[in-house]
Parts: C-alpha cells; sequence; structure tokens
C-alpha cells in the first residue's frame, strides 16, 4: 500500500476529488495547511495597509491506495490540480505498513 499526500490549490479540491472518484479511489483525506515553497508568500493590501503574507494556504489531501494504483493516482493529481503556474503544489509517496479499520477489524488492503 502507499500514502500520497499531495497539497494543492484550495480552489482545485473539488476538480481533483471527482477525479479521483472516477479513477477508483474508495476515500482520502482533507486538511487545510498554510506553507510556503518557491511561491514564498506574497503582499496584500487591507483597509489600505500592505502587508505580507508569508504562507499560502493549500488544501493538504491524504491518499491511502494499493501500490498499483499509486502511479494513476499521482498522474490523475499532477494533471487535474496543475495550473502552470507557481504553487501548484507538491506530491509525496510514502509506504504504508498496516493499515486497520476500527468498526470491523479487517486490515492491509481490506481495510481500505
Amino acid at each position: 500500500m502507499k500514502m500520497i499526500i499531495a497539497a494543492i490549490k484550495p480552489f482545485k479540491l473539488e476538480e481533483v476529488r471527482e477525479a479521483l472518484t472516477d479513477i477508483g479511489v474508495a476515500g482520502l483525506m482533507v486538511t487545510e495547511i498554510k506553507g510556503f515553497g518557491a511561491q514564498a508568500g506574497h503582499t496584500e493590501i487591507y483597509r489600505g495597509a500592505e502587508y505580507e503574507v508569508n504562507f499560502v494556504p493549500k488544501m493538504k489531501l491524504e491518499i491511502v491506495v494499493p501500490a498499483e494504483m499509486a502511479d494513476q493516482v499521482l498522474e490523475t493529481i499532477t494533471k487535474t490540480a496543475r495550473t502552470g503556474k507557481i504553487g501548484d503544489g507538491k506530491i509525496f509517496v510514502l509506504d504504508v505498513q498496516q493499515a486497520l479499520r476500527v468498526r470491523t477489524g479487517e486490515t492491509g488492503l481490506e481495510a481500505l
């Protein structure tokens, strides 16, 4: 099993979720996050005063899938979340040693 962690632009969330559902992803976790990378923040004007925003809002997706499905999920997120502009996000892939469904006690792939 693989865990895919993706940080994407907030306005792309629904489009990415629909694309993942279409390829058979059964579930995902979403968290609102803030961070910076190459984008390194920006300046905004609020009530006439200019101030620097050091952290940019993003959405973090956490998805656990069978290992053989990981490449398809990566491709789907990349294609759907890409705008071609700085700040499109990052994707990380980690190995998952175990999964357990609390309600039933199922483990491994059955727990997904």
